[in-house]
C-alpha cells in the first residue's frame, strides 16, 4: 500500500544532508589541529603529536572518501547518520584520552554529536549515541593520559574535580539532547502542517477557479467552432443536390449549433458566477458550510442571534468556507444527537459560533488545541480513529489567516459538548478578499 506522501515529506526531512555532517566534521579537524600544534609547538607541553594527528588523519581520510564517493546533496538514512556521529564521537573521545581525559577543558565538546543527533534523527538513536557518549565519558573518568602540562611542576587534577566534570557531561548531554529533540521535532510538524495547509487551500481556490476555466474555455472553443459551422453552410449550399451527404451536412450543421448554445450557457454561467456567487452573504456563507454535513444522522440547529447593521456580504474565501467546514464536521463527528451554529453581527464584529452536545474537550489538552498532530477528545467514538489533530490546525490556520481569532472551550456543565467561537472585527471581515457592506 502506498505511503501518504505528506509521510514521505515528514521522514524525508529528518535526513540530515551527508554535505553538513562533511563540513562539521572539517570544521573539528582544523580546530582538533591547531589545539594539538598550540599545545605542543606554542605552550611546549608533552603531548603525543603523532598518535593525536593519526586520530585526526582518519577523520580526514573518512571526510575526503565520503565526499567523493557521494553528492553533496546526498541525503544520509537514519543508521547511516547515526554510523557516522558515533565514529565522529569516538575520535574525540580517543583525542581525549591522549590528552588528559576529561581533565582536558575540551571534553565538553563530547555533547556535539549527541546534539546534533537529537535535531534530526530518530529519539531511540540518539538515546543509543548518548549511552554510548555516556559509557566514553566514564571510561575517559577513569583511564586516560596525562593531561598535557609542565614537566617540571605538573597538574595533578582531583578526581573529586574529575567527578564533577563527568557528571556535568552527562547532565548536559541528557537535557541539551532532550531540549533539542523536543525544538526540532515541534518545527518538523509545524512545517509539515503547514505545508499541508497549503495544499489544502490551493485545492479549494482551484476548485473556486472552475468558473473562470469555463469561460476560458468557452473562449477559446468559439473561434475554431465558428469555422466549422461556416464551412458546413458553404458544403450545405453546394451539395444541396446529393442526398447522400445533405442530411450528414445538416446534421454537421445541427450539432455545431448546439455546441455554440452550450458555450453560450458557459459564458453566461460565468459571468452571473461572477455576480452572484462570487459574493457571499454571511448566512449564505453559513449555509455553504452547513449543508454538506446534514445527512449523517446528527440533527444540525441555525440559531441567528442579534443583528445590528446590515448583513456584512462579501467575496467567496475557499480558506474561510473550508475552515468553517472542519470545525463543523468535528462538532457533527463528535456530537451525540445536534450540532447548533449561532451567528451574530454588530457594528464592531462578526461571529459565528459551533456546539455539540458531545463529550467536550479533554482538560489536560485544552491549552494544546489546535496545535499540529494534536490527537484526542474524551470519548470520542469516531470511525478510523479519528479525532482533533491536523484538520483543526489547518481550519484554525486558515481563519486566523482571514483575521479571524478562534476560541476553542467547553460548555458551562461538564458533559455539555464543545464550543467553537470564530470572530472577525467587522471591519477586518468586510476588507478580507474585497468584501463590501449589504445593500440595505
Amino acid at each position: 500500500m502506498p505511503k501518504d506522501p505528506r509521510t514521505l515529506d515528514y521522514q524525508q526531512s529528518r535526513r540530515l544532508r551527508l554535505n553538513t555532517l562533511i563540513r562539521l566534521r572539517w570544521l573539528a579537524i582544523i580546530g582538533q589541529s591547531a589545539a594539538i600544534l598550540v599545545v605542543a609547538y606554542w605552550f611546549e607541553f608533552t603531548t603525543p603529536v603523532a598518535a593525536c594527528f593519526a586520530l585526526i588523519a582518519a577523520s580526514a581520510w573518512i571526510n575526503l572518501f565520503l565526499a567523493f564517493r557521494y553528492p553533496a546533496t546526498h541525503r544520509l538514512q537514519p543508521v547511516a547518520a547515526l554510523a557516522i556521529l558515533v565514529v565522529d564521537a569516538l575520535q574525540l573521545a580517543g583525542l581525549l584520552y591522549l590528552t588528559g581525559g576529561l581533565a582536558n577543558p575540551f571534553a565538553i565538546l563530547m555533547i556535539v554529536p549527541v546534539v546534533i543527533s537529537a535535531t534530526s534523527l530518530p529519539l531511540m538513536y540518539t538515546a543509543l549515541l548518548g549511552l554510548i557518549v555516556g559509557a566514553a565519558a566514564s571510561l575517559l573518568a577513569v583511564y586516560h593520559l596525562p593531561l598535557p602540562w609542565y614537566e617540571a611542576s605538573g597538574l595533578a587534577v582531583p578526581f573529586l574535580y574529575v567527578t564533577g566534570v563527568w557528571m556535568a557531561i552527562l547532565s548536559t548531554i541528557a537535557f541539551t539532547a532532550i531540549y533539542a529533540w523536543r525544538v526540532a521535532e515541534e518545527a518538523r510538524q509545524l512545517a509539515a502542517a503547514l505545508s499541508a495547509t497549503e495544499l489544502v487551500l490551493q485545492r479549494e481556490q482551484h476548485l473556486s477557479a472552475l468558473d473562470g476555466l469555463a469561460a476560458a474555455a468557452a473562449h477559446e472553443l468559439g473561434t475554431p467552432l465558428a469555422t466549422i459551422a461556416l464551412v458546413a453552410k458553404e458544403m450545405q449550399l453546394a451539395l444541396a443536390d446529393d442526398p447522400k451527404l445533405h442530411e450528414d451536412i445538416a446534421l454537421l450543421r445541427s450539432q455545431s449549433e448546439r455546441c455554440k448554445e452550450i458555450l453560450k450557457r458557459l459564458t453566461s454561467l460565468s459571468s452571473q458566477s461572477e455576480e452572484h456567487l462570487a459574493r457571499l452573504p454571511l448566512t449564505s456563507l453559513i449555509e455553504d458550510v452547513i449543508a454538506p454535513h446534514r445527512d449523517f444522522g446528527i440533527e444540525i440547529h441555525l440559531k441567528p442571534g442579534k443583528m445590528i447593521g446590515p448583513e456584512p456580504v462579501g467575496r467567496r474565501n475557499p480558506g474561510v468556507i473550508y475552515g468553517l467546514g472542519n470545525l463543523v464536521e468535528n462538532a457533527v463527528d463528535f456530537a451525540r444527537e445536534s450540532v447548533a451554529i449561532r451567528w451574530d453581527w454588530d457594528q464592531d464584529r462578526v461571529r459565528i459560533h459551533v456546539s455539540d452536545d458531545g463529550p467536550g474537550f479533554p482538560p489536560e489538552i485544552m491549552d494544546r488545541i489546535g496545535e499540529p498532530y494534536m490527537t484526542t477528545r474524551s470519548g470520542a467514538q469516531v470511525e478510523g480513529g479519528g479525532g482533533l489533530g491536523l484538520g483543526v490546525f489547518i481550519a484554525k490556520t486558515l481563519l486566523e489567516r482571514s483575521g479571524a481569532a478562534v476560541a476553542f472551550r467547553n460548555g458551562s456543565a461538564p458533559g455539555q459538548g464543545a464550543e467553537v467561537e470564530v470572530t472577525w472585527p467587522r471591519e477586518v471581515f468586510l476588507s478580507q478578499g474585497g468584501l463590501a457592506e449589504a445593500a440595505g
